[in-house]
C-alpha cells in the first residue's frame, strides 16, 4: 500500500501525520547529506540522513525540507524527469513523486536491504541495488519490482546506465557488475582493484570512470571490458565521481576533497577547500556543480570548480545551551565563545560578539536584556543590552564552568570543575566562592527557591543547600554514573538526568531519590520541566524524552537527527527549542509529538475494538491470536501522546478510559510485526 508524504507538512490520506521537531540550524539540515540532483538551473533535490528530503527551487539559495516519519536514511535521488523522482534508502525504501516533490509515494519492494544506489532510464524503468548484493529492477514505475540478485554478495553502492539496455553496477572489494539486456543478467567484470567502489559514472557507451576506497579512481574505455587504475594523487576515501564531458571530471571524498581533471582522469587537480566535512554526493550542469555531505553540508561552484561557496547556512560549533527570556527571543551558547541570538523564535540566528574564544557552556538571562554566558578557563560574560555587547567579569577561577542559575536579578550561582561553586549578590560585580564540601566536578546547578538550591556532578554526586549556598549537604545517591542536569518543579519536587539514561526524581526535598525508566541507555544530558507534570529530557545520539505524569512514564520523540544534544529549553509546555553537535538547533511547537502514528483502518484485521463509541472502557480482541506482548498507545487529534500500556498474551485486552475527556482519538496497537490505527470515540 502507498503512503503518501507532502514536502514541508505531511498530508494525511490514509497515513495519520503531524509536526515534531524542526531544523532551524543548520539549513538545510544538520544530518549528513548524501544524494543530490538537479532537474534544472534552479530546481533540486538533496536527500540523506533520517529521511530528510530537502528541494529547492532558487539554486540551492534555500531549501524546503521534510524528515519522513520512518526515519531510515535516504542514499540516493534521481529524477528521469521534471516531475517524476525516486529515491532509495535503508529498509528496501524506495520513494516516488510524480509532482516535483510536492508528495511522495511509498513504493518500496519486498526487501529489507538497504538500497544505496537508485538509477531511472525512464519514469517507468529503473534499477535500485545495496547491500548484500541487492539488486531491484521496475518497469512499470515502481508498481512491481522483480529481485536480480545473485551475482555478488558483495554491498553494491552505485548504479549507472548508459542506455536503456547497459549498466554498471559498482561495490565493495572492488566488484563491477555489468548488464547489456535491460538488468536480465549481470555479470561479473575485473576491475583491476580490491577496494571498495562507492560511484560510477559514464561519459559514453564506452568510456567510464569509478571512484573508491584509499583514491582509487578506474577507468575503462570498452565498455567495462578492461579497467585501468589512475593515479590519483589521493589516498582519501573519494564517495563520489561525475564528469560534464569527455574529458572534464570531479570527485569529491574524505574532508571536503574536491578534484577535478581536464584530460580524462589522466592528472588531477586538487580544487580550493572550502569545508573540512566529508563529501558524498557530486552533480553538474555545465560549469555549474553541486556537493553534499557531512553535517548538512552543501557547496555549489559556478565555474567549473574553480571556486566553491557554502550554501548551508548555521554554524558547525557544537551548542551546550539554550536560553528563552521571552516567547520570541532566545540565545544559544556553544564552543570557540559562540553566541546566537534569535528574535523570531529561531527562524533565523544572528551570530554575537562574546569577545571569548573559550567553550561557553550555559548561557541563562535574569531580565529580558540581562544575561550570562558561563564557560572554559573560569570564563564568565554579561550582558545588559540583549547580547549587542557583552563584558568580561572576574570570576576568580581558571576551571571549567558548566552551569548557572539565578534566583533574582542580583543573585546566581554557577557550579564547575574540582566542586567549584561560585555566588554573586550584586549582578555579578564580584563573584564569591562556596564551600561546596566535595571536590568532585559539578556539572549543574538549580534553586527552586532563593535558598534552596541542589548541584549534581561526577560520581553520582548530589549535594544540597538550605540558606542560599552558605552550607551544602551530600544527598544519598542510588546512582554512581555521573549526573548532567538538574531540574526542580517547586522545592521539594525535582530530576536529575546522568549516564547510561539515568533519570532520578525526589518528592521530599532529595531525602529520597527514586530511580526512573527512561527507556534509553544513552546519556541524559540535560532535564528540563516546564511544568509541573510535563518534562523534557535531551542526549547522545539525539534522543529526545517527553514525559506528562511527573516522569511516571518517558516517551521517546523523532527528533529527527542522531546529532547528540546538550540542552533544552522550554518556554510553554508546546513551544520548544533543543541545541546540541554540529550547530544543531531544533524546534517544536506542538510539544515535540511524533509525525507517524499510522494508516487508519489498516486492512490486516487482526484487532478489533469494542464498543465504540465508548465512555468507560474498551476491549481489544487479537482477532488472529498473535502471539507475545501487546503494545497500546491512545493519541489525541492533535497527536499528543495521552495514554499508553503494555500486556501480556491476553485477549481481549480491557483499556480503561474513563479518565479521557469526549472527543475523537486514535488508538494504535503493535504486535509482532503488525501494527493497527483505529480511531476511537469517547463520550
Amino acid at each position: 500500500m502507498k503512503k503518501l508524504f507532502t514536502l514541508g507538512s505531511f498530508l494525511m490520506i490514509s497515513v495519520l501525520a503531524f509536526s515534531q521537531w524542526n531544523w532551524q540550524s543548520p539549513l538545510p539540515t544538520g544530518n549528513t547529506l548524501l544524494s543530490v540532483y538537479f532537474t534544472d538551473a534552479n530546481t533540486g533535490y538533496t536527500v540523506g540522513g533520517y529521511g530528510d528530503i530537502a528541494k529547492t527551487t532558487n539554486g540551492g539559495m534555500t531549501w524546503n525540507t521534510v524528515s519522513l516519519a520512518s526515519g531510515n536514511d535516504l542514499w540516493s535521488v534521481c529524477f528521469p524527469s521534471a516531475d517524476t523522482g525516486f529515491v532509495s534508502g535503508t529498509s528496501g525504501t524506495i520513494l516516488q513523486t510524480t509532482d516535483a516533490g510536492t508528495s511522495w509515494s511509498d513504493i518500496s519492494p519486498s526487501v529489507t536491504a538497504d538500497l544505496y544506489s537508485v538509477f531511472f532510464t525512464s519514469s517507468a524503468r529503473g534499477y535500485a541495488v545495496g547491500a548484500g548484493g541487492t539488486i531491484m529492477k521496475t518497469k512499470d514505475g515502481g508498481a512491481d519490482w522483480t529481485d536480480q540478485s545473485g551475482a555478488t554478495a558483495n554491498d553494491l553502492w552505485a548504479v549507472f546506465f548508459t542506455d536503456a539496455n547497459n549498466g554498471y553496477a559498482v561495490g565493495d572489494t572492488g566488484v563491477i557488475l555489468k548488464t547489456i539486456n535491460v538488468g536480465t543478467t549481470w555479470s561479473v567484470l575485473s576491475s583491476g582493484t580490491k577496494n571498495a567502489l562507492y560511484s560510477v559514472y559514464f561519459t559514453d557507451v564506452n568510456t567510464g570512470y569509478a571512484a573508491g576506497e584509499a583514491g582509487t579512481i578506474v577507468k575503462t574505455t570498452d565498455g567495462g571490458l578492461t579497467w585501468n587504475v589512475l593515479s590519483s594523487a589521493t589516498s582519501s576515501t573519494l564517495y563520489g565521481v561525475y564528469f560534464t564531458d569527455a574529458n572534464t571530471g570531479y570527485v569529491a571524498g574524505d574532508a571536503g576533497l574536491i578534484m577535478k581533471t581536464i584530460d580524462g582522469g589522466t592528472s588531477w587537480i586538487m580544487e580550493p577547500s572550502v569545508s573540512a566535512n566529508f563529501l558524498t554526493g557530486l552533480f553538474f550542469k555545465g560549469k555549474t556543480g553541486y556537493a553534499v555531505g557531512d553535517v548538512g553540508t552543501v557547496l555549489k561552484t559556478t565555474d567549473g570548480g574553480g571556486t566553491w561557496n557554502i550554501l548551508t547556512k548555521g554554524i558547525a560549533n557544537d551548542l551546550w545551551s539554550v536560553y528563552f527570556p521571552s516567547a520570541n527571543t532566545g540565545y544559544v551558547a556553544g564552543d570557540s565563545g559562540t553566541i546566537l541570538k534569535t528574535t523570531n523564535g529561531g527562524a533565523s540566528w544572528a551570530a554575537l560578539q562574546s569577545g571569548i574564544t573559550d567553550p561557553l557552556y550555559s548561557v541563562f538571562f535574569t531580565g529580558v536584556n540581562t544575561g550570562y554566558a558561563i564557560g572554559g578557563s573560569g570564563n564568565i560574560i554579561q550582558t545588559s543590552d540583549g547580547g549587542s555587547t557583552w563584558t568580561s567579569q572576574t570570576s576568580g577561577v581558571t576551571v571549567d564552568l558548566w552551569c548557572g542559575a539565578s534566583t533574582d536579578a542580583n543573585t546566581c550561582y554557577t557550579v564547575g570543575l574540582g566542586g567549584t561553586i561560585l555566588k554573586t549578590t550584586n549582578a555579578g560585580t564580584a563573584w564569591n566562592p562556596l564551600n561546596s564540601g566535595t571536590g568532585t566536578d559539578l556539572y549543574s546547578i538549580a534553586f527552586p527557591s532563593a535558598s534552596t538550591g541542589y548541584a549534581v556532578g561526577s560520581g553520582g554526586t548530589i549535594i544540597k543547600t538550605n540558606d542560599a549556598g552558605t552550607t551544602w549537604v551530600a544527598q544519598t545517591s542510588p546512582v554512581s554514573n555521573d549526573l548532567w542536569s538538574v531540574s526542580f518543579t517547586s522545592p521539594t519536587t525535582g530530576y536529575i538526568s546522568g549516564d547510561h539514561g539515568t533519570i532520578l526524581k525526589t518528592t521530599n526535598g532529595g531525602t529520597n531519590w527514586t530511580a526512573q525508566t527512561s527507556g534509553t541507555p544513552n546519556s541524559i544530558e540535560f532535564i528540563y520541566f516546564p511544568h509541573a507534570d510535563t518534562g523534557y529530557a535531551v542526549g547522545d545520539t539525539g534522543i529526545i524524552l517527553k514525559t506528562i505524569d511527573g516522569g511516571n512514564n518517558w516517551i521517546m520523540q523523532n527528533s529527527g537527527t542522531v546529532n547528540p544534544l546538550y540542552s533544552v529549553f522550554f518556554n510553554n509546555v508546546s513551544s520548544g527549542w533543543a541545541a546540541g553537535s554540529y550547530g544543531t538547533i531544533l524546534n517544536t511547537t506542538n510539544g515535540g509529538y511524533d509525525t507517524y502514528i499510522g494508516e487508519i483502518g489498516s486492512t490486516t484485521g487482526s484487532f478489533t475494538i469494542y464498543p465504540n463509541p465508548a465512555s468507560n472502557k474498551i476491549f481489544i480482541a487479537n482477532e488472529r491470536n498473535l502471539p507475545g506482548e501487546i503494545f497500546i498507545s491512545i493519541f489525541n487529534i492533535e497527536g499528543q501522546l495521552i495514554k499508553s500500556e503494555k500486556t501480556g498474551n491476553i485477549n481481549p485486552v480491557e483499556i480503561f478510559i474513563n479518565d479521557l475527556r469526549s472527543g475523537i482519538y486514535f488508538l494504535q496497537i503493535k504486535s509482532e510485526g503488525v501494527v493497527e490505527v483505529k480511531k476511537l470515540v469517547i463520550r
